[in-house]
Parts: structure tokens; C-alpha cells; sequence
């Protein structure tokens, strides 16, 4: 099932240009034979090849909302791919999640039911609020926590929130809580497998023990992290296994299902092991949670307690090889897996130690009560404390925690281990999973949330000076924009656009600014007329009976050129008003325009206003990673 799952994924979602438009039909017009079309394709740099369905989508969901595009990432077909192979994935009994997932698929879902309506397939900004409000309903599902959902949206995945993304966020959470409701799909009244619940509280002296287990959640969370991405990196992507996906998803397969054979904890599936060490072992009840129940800690306790490491350190390693083969699958439920087995071993440990001291001052909150300590309660503790390490969320994790076991009572405890989970693990590794998986796919997302030192750089240091311009004094045609378009996207700035300039006895001012998607949609209105001349200042749009613009005039009859020179208008798709910076301001402004704004380009002026370059967010990107390689080897 899983090969079957990998199949599906590579064949039918494989993209290399999902950040270009290199198989336009605009561009791939005419242009085959041109000399500046072979010229780009000998310099063009080696594609990079993305599986849209593969891995659990968050990182890619967050950089589509951070306002780049990823062509056919929230397709049908990725849908379809998605959702089949997620279901094979989990079946076939891998150390993965599927809660993840569920967020690429909602995303989908509320990318597809946008197409339907002009309001939101039209606008960008409309569409990504249907988005946000999609990943928090793929969150609600996930854990059946609606609000835990909402806040998940807002602090992990979305990039601009506004107070009305909110209530839809949460109307949307709302109506996926009742609809799982309503379907019942464990039949047991349970919004997820391992919702629990507990009748008992927590006392003064575990607060120190839960402490620890938020040091370990942050240390775990780290050097998880930055060994996957090791993995990922020179194995996964610098070995053979690069090329043969299929089989790497394969020989994982096989390996797990040896190491997992040997321990009854980890032959359970992902939810049902979570949930048996969530559980809380009642005196009198017959269920012992496979063996997790101890009743008498002097002699089960280290039999149990040896089972659950064993599970433990083959979770641990089995997660880190599984999370990123081409197939869909999430990193929630074996992180929590992992954290609820740390957290469970320590409180059989105090059990134990309750057992064995009962009239010790430390236990005198227990009143004599040797069932006092829940041992499921420090696995739940754990378990957010590991979530929090890898994902490096918060808030979101904490109210997942108290929705999953409908109680505030445990709030203080979760907190306590959430943060200091996140404080550890932030001082070990400052970038969590998604970020270092958005780092290894090369995604062109930029972290507002992260502070940088400039040092002595300058904005000179990172403008573009050599950026190809539309020249107002030039004789522009369909065909030679066209020419542009094409050398700029097979250069690999296909994100990027063109400066609009018109030279003067001084230097060159800016007139505008025109995005390499708008003057592609401009052309294919016109892909017919090669040959028109092409002006961003006429009065009518796309007419060939208007008036010529002087400048075009005086220039045709300078040269003597005889082609129809009507200029057809491409006014009302550039931006006649660019973010403009002084070259003199500081690298924070820019760094303001780009997190705040989300501009994707700012243009650089001299002290008198004339153009110096441009400085677009894909080489903002690759100047502030340049900053963070100087920071790591001083």
C-alpha cells in the first residue's frame, strides 16, 4: 500500500516548474527557433522537481499564504492524490500522521470551491482567506478542536490574519467539528481516537517533573528536527535514493515493519498508541491498556517501563526516516507518540516512587492515595511538549490539549511544558520542522517573525542593478515583450517582473512597474498580433483604431519602420505606483515593506529620484540566508 501510495504521488503530482510558467502557451509561441529563447535555454539553471502530494503540505500551504504562487498545488488532481494516498499511507502502518495532511486537503478543497465565484477566483487576497479559513477546518477534524484549529491558522500557517479571516476561520472550524460529530467515524461519540478524559487533578510537586519533560520535548524537538533535515539532505537528496523514490518508500516500509514487530507498543497503529498512553488506569477496571496499566509498580513497573523505552527510541528513529519520502505524511501523531511514551515512562517512575515512599512530605497532597499520580496525564504533558519542540508552536498546541481532554484543569501543566519546550529548542535550533523543510525544498518564503542584524550592509549590497527594464523610448511589440518574458522566466526570475524606465538628460525615471503574470496574461490577449506595438499610457485597452503616443510616432518615423504601430494599451496591468526605498535608508525598511507590505518587489531610487534597480523577495530571500551563514560562521 504504501508503494502503491508513492506511485500515485510521484506520477500523477510531480511538478518542475511550480514557480515558473516555462509551458505557457505565451511563451512557447514563435519562440522555439528565436536566438534569445536557445541562449536562455543553454543557461537555464537545473529544475527543481516538487510532489505535491507528498510530505504533510503545511510548509507549502504557509508560503502560498505568504503570496507566492505554486502552480496546481491545490489542484483537483493533487486532491485526488492526496486523499487516496494518505488513506494507503496510513494503512500500510508507517510512522506517519494524518492530521498534516488534512490541512493540504482542506486547502484544496477551499482553493477549488473558490474557482466557482468571481469574488474570490479573481482576487488573490480574497482567495487566501478562504485558505486560512481551510487549514484551521483541516486542524478541527484533525483533533476535533475547532478553536485549536483557529489559532493553529493564525500562528503557524497563516501570514496575514485580519479580525474578519478570524470568525470565518472559526465558522469554518465550527461546521467541520459538527459534520465529524454527526458522522461519528470511531462510533464511539469521539471527535478523535484519543480524546481523554481524567477525574483526577494534578498536585504542587509534579510540576517539576512536568518541567522536565518540556526540557526534553525542546532537546527531542531540536535534534529532531535538524536530523531529518541531515537526512534529507545528504542521503534522501545527495545518494542514489534521489532518483529512486519508490524505492526508498519501500525499503522504509520494510524496516518498519521489522523493528516494529518486535515491541507490542509499536505494532498499534499511531492514534491507538497515543490514546493507550493518554488513558487513565481506574482501580477495579478490567482494561489495562495493553500492559500500560501498572498495579503493582515494585514488580511491573520496569518491565513496562523497558517495553515503553524500547518503543520509544524505534518510534523516534523510524519517524526521522519516514518524514519526507514521496508519499503524504504528517509529523503530529508519531511526535506525539514519541513525547506521550517519554511522558509515560516518567510517570510510572513517580507512581513508582509514590508507591514505594507514601509518607514522604513530597506526597503528602496524595493523603495516603496510592492511585494519586496519573501516569497518563504526564504522557499527554509530554506529548505537547515534543509537538511544541518540533513544530515550535504555543498557544494553538495548548488549547488542542485542553479541547482534546475537554478540561482547564490541566492548563497550568501544559503551559508550563509548552514553553519551556519552545525556549529549549528555540536555543538549540531556531528554526522548527516546517521551516527547515521549507529551507530544503528552496520554497521563496520569508519569515516575518524573525529578527535580523545587519551589520554594516547596505541596500546597495542587495539591489539588483542588472535587472531587465521595459524601455519607454524603445519601439516595444508583442513580440519583443514577449521575447523578455521568455529570457526572464527560463533565467529562473519568473516570480519576478519588469521596471518600467524612461531615460532623460539626467538618468533613467522609474514610470511603473509590470509583474512577469500580469504582462503574461496582457500577451495572451493579444498572442495573435506579434507585430502591434505595445504602449502603457493609451486610453483605450487592446483597440488598433486608437491614437499613437508621440513618443512611438516620433520613434516609427525616426526609423523608418513600417509596421502598424497603434500601440495597444497595457496600462491597467502595471503598478504606476512601485514601493519606492532611497538607497539611502536602512535595510530594515526594506525588510518592513516586504514582512508588513508583502510587497514582492521595491525599487531603488538615488538621492534626485532616479532608478539604481530593484530589489525583488526571491533575492531579498537569498540575501537574508547570506546574512544567516555569516551569523553561523562568526
Amino acid at each position: 500500500m504504501a508503494g502503491l501510495s508513492s506511485l500515485l504521488t510521484i506520477h500523477l503530482t510531480s511538478s518542475d516548474s511550480f514557480v515558473t510558467r516555462k509551458e505557457s502557451a505565451v511563451l512557447s509561441t514563435t519562440l522555439a527557433e528565436s536566438e534569445e529563447s536557445l541562449k536562455a535555454k543553454a543557461n537555464e539553471p537545473k529544475r527543481r522537481v516538487l510532489f505535491y502530494a507528498a510530505g504533510s503540505g503545511i510548509p507549502e500551504v504557509k508560503t502560498i499564504l505568504s503570496g507566492f504562487v505554486i502552480h496546481g498545488y491545490l489542484g483537483g488532481r493533487t486532491l485526488f492524490t492526496k486523499a487516496v494516498g494518505l488513506t494507503l499511507s496510513v494503512a500500510a502502518g508507517l510512522s506517519l500522521g494524518k492530521e498534516g495532511p488534512f490541512v493540504h486537503i482542506a486547502s484544496c478543497i477551499g482553493n477549488i470551491v473558490s474557482r466557482f465565484f468571481s469574488k474570490y477566483e479573481t482576487n488573490e487576497a480574497k482567495r487566501r482567506e478562504i485558505l486560512s479559513a481551510a487549514s484551521a477546518a483541516g486542524v478541527a477534524v484533525a483533533f476535533g478542536a475547532p478553536i485549536g484549529g483557529v489559532l493553529f491558522s493564525l500562528e503557524e500557517v497563516s501570514y496575514f490574519f485580519p479580525a474578519k479571516t478570524m470568525w470565518r476561520s472559526f465558522f469554518c472550524a465550527m461546521v467541520a467539528a459538527i459534520t465529524l460529530r454527526f458522522l461519528d467515524p470511531f462510533g464511539s461519540g469521539k471527535l478523535v481516537l484519543f480524546q481523554v478524559t481524567y477525574d483526577k487533578d494534578w498536585h504542587a510537586y509534579e510540576l517539576i517533573p512536568f518541567l522536565f519533560l518540556g526540557v526534553f520535548g525542546g532537546v527531542f524537538g531540536a535534534y529532531f528536527s535538524k536530523l531529518n533535515y541531515r537526512w534529507s539532505r545528504h542521503v534522501r537528496n545527495g545518494t542514489w535514493i534521489k532518483t529512486h523514490p519508490v524505492i526508498e518508500v519501500l525499503l522504509v516500509t520494510l524496516v518498519s515493519s521489522i523493528f516494529c514487530f518486535v515491541n507490542p507498543y509499536t505494532r498499534m497503529g499511531g492514534t491507538e498508541l497515543v490514546y493507550n498512553l493518554f488513558a487513565e488506569c481506574r482501580p477495579g477496571s478490567a482494561n489495562t491498556h495493553s500492559g500500560l496499566c501498572v498495579i503493582d509498580p515494585s514488580s511491573q513497573a520496569i518491565p513496562v517501563i523497558r517495553a515503553i523505552f524500547v518503543a520509544l527510541l524505534v518510534k523516534a528513529g523510524l519517524t526521522c526516516i519516514t518524514f519526507g519520502i514521496k508519499l503524504p505524511a504528517g509529523i503530529f501523531i508519531p511526535t506525539l507518540g514519541v513525547g506521550a511514551c517519554a511522558g509515560r515512562i516518567l510517570g510510572i517512575l513517580v507512581q513508582w516512587w509514590q508507591y514505594t515512599h507514601p509518607t514522604s512530605p513530597l506526597f503528602a497532597a496524595c493523603k495516603g492515595d496510592l492511585n494519586c499520580v496519573v501516569p497518563g496525564l504526564y504522557a499527554m504533558v509530554g506529548a505537547a511538549a515534543t509537538l511544541s519542540g518540533v513544530t515550535r508552536t504555543t498557544v494553538s498546541l495548548a488549547v488542542i490539549m485542553f479541547e482534546l481532554t475537554d478540561t482547564l484543569t490541566y492548563a497550568v501543566p501544559v503551559m508550563l511544558s509548552v514553553l519551556v519546550a519552545k525556549t529549549v529548542a528555540d536555543a538549540l535550533e531556531p528554526k522548527g520542522i516546517y521551516d527547515l523543510v521549507i529551507e530544503l525544498a528552496q520554497l521563496p518564503y520569508l519569515d516575518a517573525k524573525r529578527d535580523y542584524v545587519w551589520g554594516s550592509h547596505e541596500i546597495n549590497d542587495v539591489t539588483d542593478r542588472d535587472a531587465d527594464a521595459i524601455r519607454m523610448e524603445n519601439l516595444n511589440t508583442v513580440k519583443s515583450l514577449r521575447d523578455q518574458l521568455f529570457s526572464l522566466v527560463h533565467s529562473g526570475n519568473g516570480d519576478s517582473g519588469f521596471p518600467l524606465l524612461r531615460e532623460d538628460n539626467y538618468g533613467q525615471r522609474m514610470v511603473g512597474y509590470i509583474g512577469a503574470n500580469e504582462l503574461e496574461h496582457a500577451l495572451s490577449i493579444v498572442a495573435d498580433d506579434a507585430d502591434e506595438g505595445v504602449s502603457f499610457h493609451a486610453t483605450k485597452p487592446y483597440t488598433h483604431g486608437g491614437a499613437m503616443s508621440s513618443s512611438l510616432s516620433s520613434l516609427a518615423a525616426e526609423t523608418g519602420s513600417v509596421m502598424n504601430y497603434d500601440a495597444l494599451d497595457f496600462s491597467p496591468y502595471m503598478d504606476k505606483a512601485p514601493l519606492i526605498v532611497s538607497s539611502n535608508s536602512p535595510l530594515e525598511s526594506v525588510h518592513q515593506f516586504f514582512t508588513k507590505l508583502g510587497a514582492r518587489y521595491v525599487v531603488v531610487v538615488d538621492g534626485d529620484g532616479y532608478y539604481e534597480g530593484v530589489i525583488d523577495k526571491k533575492h531579498w530571500l537569498a540575501f537574508l540566508n547570506e546574512l544567516e551563514e555569516e551569523k553561523k560562521s562568526s
